[in-house]
C-alpha cells in the first residue's frame, strides 16, 4: 500500500520558552485536523550526542546474552519495567519477537531518589505492579546515567510544549484549570521511557506477509499517555559493527564505545507512520537534532477532545536491504520514546471522575488480556 509523506508541524525551542508559538500551530499540530505530533528544533546541545550514545546502548543491550536479560525481566509489572521480548502479541496473533523493549519509570525526573511512582491509597504495589515496580537497570557502564539524562532532556522539554497546550486550552475550554498539562508534566511521578530494538529481519526481501501487513513491526495504537516525547530512530548496520562489548576495552569504562550510525534508514519504508483525521496514512520522519511529540488519549481527555490522541504504528527495516556498501547487512532500528503521564491520583477525565491510575489499569487490563 502506497503512503504519503507529510512534514509535521516544527517549532523552536525559544519559540516555546518565550510563548510565541501562535494558537493556529497548535491547531495545525495537534487539532481535530492534525496529525497529532509537533517537531521542536534547536534542542540543547546536548541532546544529539545523548541520542547518539543510548540508542547504541540498545543495541548493545538486545545483543545482551539471554541469561544477563533474565535479570532485568520483570513478569509481574506485564514487563512495564525491565526488558521483554516476545511477550506481546501482534494483530496478526503471532507473538512479537521484531522487538525488544526496555521500560523505565521516570520518577527520577522529581525526585532522584525514587525508582517508580508512590502508593496511593487507590493504588498500591501489589495490585498495580505495572506502575508502582522499581527499575531493572541493565550491567551496562553508563547505561543508567545516559538514560536519565537524555529523559530529563526531552521532559524539560515536554514541560514546554505543555505550557503552550495550556494557553490554548485556558482560552477555548470552558473550566480549564490553568496551567493543568505543564503541572502534570512537571509533577509526574508515573512518566515512562521505552527503549527500542527492532531486530534486523531474517527472511529474504519479500517475504511471506511483509509487504502486506504494514504495521506487523509495531502495531496500530494510542499512546494513552499525554505528550509522547520521541527521537528520531538511529539506524545500525550489525554486521559490520558487531554489538558486543569488546574484550579489549578497559575494565571500568564511564561509557562503552558507540557505535556508527547509517546516515539514512536503508529501507525508505522503514519508520513511523500515522494515520490521518482524513484516513491518510502518513510517514513522518523525525530530524536527528529534534524533538517529537505526540499526543495521547489522556491529553485527549483532558482538553476534552480540541486535541486528539494520534493512531499510529511503527515499521522496522525489511529483510535484504543493505548499508550501501555490503549485502547481508543486518540492519537495526533504535528508538526511545518517553510518555509524559499523570499521577496516578490525577484526574483526566472531569465529567467521569476518572482518575489517571484507574484509566491506565484499564488500558492495561485491555491490552495483556488474551
Amino acid at each position: 500500500m502506497p503512503h504519503k509523506m507529510s512534514k509535521a508541524v516544527t517549532v523552536s525551542l525559544d519559540d516555546l520558552k518565550n510563548g510565541n508559538v501562535s494558537f493556529s500551530t497548535l491547531e495545525e499540530a495537534f487539532g481535530p485536523d492534525s496529525l497529532g505530533i509537533i517537531i521542536v528544533k534547536d534542542v540543547p546541545e546536548d541532546f544529539p550526542i545523548l541520542r547518539h550514545r543510548l540508542l547504541t546502548y540498545s543495541s548493545y543491550l538486545g545483543n545482551l546474552p539471554e541469561h544477563r536479560l533474565a535479570k532485568i525481566e520483570n513478569p509481574t509489572s506485564k514487563y512495564l519495567t525491565g526488558w521483554s521480548r516476545g511477550k506481546e502479541t501482534l494483530k496478526n496473533g503471532q507473538i512479537d519477537t521484531l522487538k525488544g523493549s526496555f521500560y523505565a519509570n521516570c520518577a527520577f525526573y522529581v525526585d532522584p531518589s525514587l525508582s517508580c511512582a508512590k502508593p496511593t491509597g487507590d493504588f498500591s504495589p501489589e495490585d498495580f505492579p505495572e506502575y508502582l515496580s522499581p527499575n531493572l537497570w541493565p550491567d551496562l557502564n553508563g547505561f543508567k546515567q545516559t538514560f536519565e539524562e537524555l529523559c530529563k532532556v526531552i521532559i524539560d522539554t515536554g514541560v514546554l510544549v505543555a505550557r503552550a497546550c495550556d494557553q490554548y486550552a485556558e482560552r477555548e475550554i470552558d473550566g480549564y484549570k490553568k496551567g493543568y498539562l505543564e503541572h502534570v508534566v512537571k509533577t509526574s511521578t508515573t512518566t515512562k521511557a521505552r527503549l527500542l530494538h527492532y531486530f534486523p529481519a531474517d527472511t529474504p526481501k519479500g517475504g511471506e506477509g511483509k509487504e502486506e501487513n504494514d504495521d506487523d513491526w509495531c502495531a496500530t495504537h494510542l499512546d494513552h499517555g499525554c505528550l509522547t516525547g520521541l527521537t528520531s530512530a538511529m539506524f545500525i548496520n550489525e554486521t559490520r559493527q558487531v554489538p558486543a562489548i569488546p574484550m579489549t576495552y578497559s575494565y571500568n569504562p564511564q561509557y562503552l564505545p558507540t557505535l556508527k550510525e547509517l546516515p539514512t534508514s536503508p529501507d525508505p519504508t522503514a519508520g513511523l507512520y500515522i494515520h490521518s483525521r482524513s484516513g491518510e496514512t502518513i510517514q513522518v520522519k523525525i530530524p536527528r537534532d529534534c524533538i517529537a511529540f505526540q499526543t495521547g488519549e489522556a491529553l485527549e481527555r483532558i482538553t476534552k477532545g480540541k486535541f486528539k490522541a494520534v493512531p499510529h504504528y511503527v515499521r522496522g527495516v525489511r529483510p535484504g536491504f543493505t548499508d550501501g556498501e555490503n549485502d547481508g547487512c543486518k540492519i537495526a532500528r533504535n528508538t526511545l520514546a518517553v510518555f509524559t503521564q499523570p499521577n496516578l491520583g490525577e484526574v483526566v477525565d472531569a465529567e467521569q471522575g476518572i482518575t489517571f491510575g484507574e484509566f491506565a489499569r484499564g488500558v492495561v487490563e485491555k491490552n495483556t488480556t488474551k
